[in-house]
């Protein structure tokens, strides 16, 4: 973008009173319990107005304590978008867990958002420093305070740079999440010292044209120049199993394959699991598909940026198959 628009933006930001005032905490008025259903909610951290899309499932009129998953939109997308072909409200309402889609930052409140995930990645927050760990924690909090949450089951997964975001919230405040499930971005982070040992699942395309599997230089964003300089996966995943005592090797658990004559037809999936002694460590390790989130396959025109969708692993399906069977 030029600088003329860029100017124009921020403008549009300043007149509409984003990121002005002090003090964090709840903006949205009530405050009040969440009940069943689809809400947003407002606070302030590091001086701005943050937000995030929360789905209480019908389970939460009973007095058991609820897990919690935050699911971190991808890069220059928003937490609507998101929600939509995520596929998670679905399945919290079937399962019995409350979903959170925060909002990243950007130039626009709900517009080509990014978070702040590490070395690389990734666009606006990334060059201004936004606290976005912070912001995730007293997301946290703040729905603790709404919807009785049991603070051993807090969760994240994520999509690309929302991935990414997902690691480092947990390698930074291991204290607080029980395990992560990140798709389609790799790991990001130059200083890596987890408290605890974090189960993880990673979800990626070794043909992903996007998020490079083995790392290096990614395309463009769509309408920019900017470029993002991506981690490989496997070494990310190293990172995690010397962490979480895990052997060398890994055990092939599941091998799907496209059947002919159907959208699939070509591709493959493996789900690898390393034997570990601290904390799980699992890969799906697609082929033949793009960077989409697996399970969707409605992605348009944009087959021509991402690649070809999969619906050999639901995504989510997966992600609470794994997730479901750790507490912090």
């Amino acid at each position: 973008m030029r600088t003329r628009p860029l100017r124009t933006l921020t403008w549009m930001v300043l007149a509409a009173g984003c990121g002005l005032g002090r003090g964090d905490g709840p903006t949205d008025g009530s405050g009040g319990r969440l009940a069943p259903g689809d809400h947003e909610i407002t606070l302030r951290h590091g001086g701005r107005n943050r937000a995030s899309l929360v789905h209480v499932p019908a389970t939460a009129r009973s007095a058991r304590a609820l897990p919690l998953l935050l699911a971190f939109h991808g890069g220059g997308g928003e937490a609507s978008g998101f929600r939509d072909y995520a596929g998670l409200d679905a399945l919290a309402e079937r399962e019995g867990f409350v979903v959170a889609y925060p909002f990243g930052s950007g130039i626009l409140p709900r517009l080509l958002l990014t978070w702040n995930a590490g070395a690389n990645c990734c666009g606006w927050a990334l060059d201004n420093g936004i606290d976005d760990v912070g912001f995730a924690i007293a997301l946290i909090d703040e729905i603790s305070r709404r919807v009785t949450i049991d603070p051993r089951r807090i969760y994240a997964t994520g999509h690309s740079n929302g991935s990414m975001m997902a690691y480092r919230l947990a390698a930074e405040r291991a204290d607080r999440i029980a395990a992560i499930v990140p798709v389609a971005g790799a790991m990001d982070l130059p200083n890596f010292a987890p408290s605890r040992p974090v189960p993880v699942l990673h979800i990626h395309s070794l043909d992903d044209p996007r998020a490079l599997y083995e790392g290096g230089l990614g395309p463009p964003f769509p309408g920019t120049n900017r470029r993002v300089d991506h981690q490989p996966v496997e070494a990310a995943l190293q990172r995690w199993r010397q962490r979480n005592g895990c052997a060398t090797g890994a055990d092939t658990a599941e091998t799907r394959r496209g059947a002919s004559g159907t959208p699939d037809a070509g591709q493959s999936a493996l789900r690898l699991v390393w034997r570990c002694s601290g904390a799980s460590v699992e890969h799906w390790q697609l082929r033949g598909s793009g960077h989409g989130w697996p399970g969707n396959p409605d992605i348009g025109l944009r087959e021509e940026l991402i690649g070809p969708p999969t619906t050999l692993v639901n995504a989510a399906a997966e992600a609470w198959r794994f997730l479901s069977r750790h507490r912090r």
